[in-house]
């Protein structure tokens, strides 16, 4: 069969508009791929249990900004980096900072006890027995992760290693400072 000169006029018409349906789609999942790669993950709904044994609810971390701090007492760049921490902690606590340093299930929990103790750490100590919160923020491995949840429950910055803390301290300072 061949094709006549008005089938050979019609087929470029069904050729653009399929061409025109096609840019359109892109465009519509260019939006949508670009709105998934900025969109901030939420934290996981997890409730902390503290070393003291009392448990810490999720609902009580609504409208708050909180660090979740993944660290071991054999790792050398968490034990250099807590008074940091440390002094991070004590200069937002008052303007509603939580923070919940997370020892990894690894670690021996008299380790983490006597960590605790011996440093006076001013913050939520949580053991991590079965690994469950490690895994709950992406399956931790690596010590130290730190974790920056705003008061929407986001994560807003999670830093591997020893994080830059003139840079930490100015994104708590914002986060804390928003209504």
């Amino acid at each position: 069969m061949t094709a006549t000169p008005q089938d050979q006029q019609q087929q470029p018409k069904t050729s653009s508009k399929f061409i025109v349906l096609v840019a359109i789609v892109a465009v519509i999942a260019l939006i949508f791929g670009y709105q998934a790669l900025n969109a901030k993950p939420g934290a996981p709904k997890l409730d902390f249990t503290n070393i003291q044994g009392k448990t810490i609810d999720q609902q009580s971390l609504q409208g708050k900004v909180y660090m979740v701090n993944f660290w071991a007492t054999s790792c050398a760049t968490c034990i250099k980096e807590m008074p940091q921490m440390i002094a991070s902690y004590e200069k937002f606590r008052a303007q509603g900072l939580e923070f919940f340093a997370v020892a990894m299930s690894y670690d021996p929990p008299n380790y983490v006890l006597n960590f605790t103790e011996t440093r006076q750490l001013p913050f939520q100590v949580v053991l991590d027995h079965q690994g469950k919160i490690a895994q709950a923020f992406g399956d931790v491995k690596l010590t130290p992760t730190t974790f920056v949840i705003d008061k929407q429950g986001k994560i807003i910055k999670r830093y591997v290693g020893e994080p830059s803390f003139d840079e930490l301290n100015q994104l708590l300072a914002t986060e804390l400072a928003k209504i």
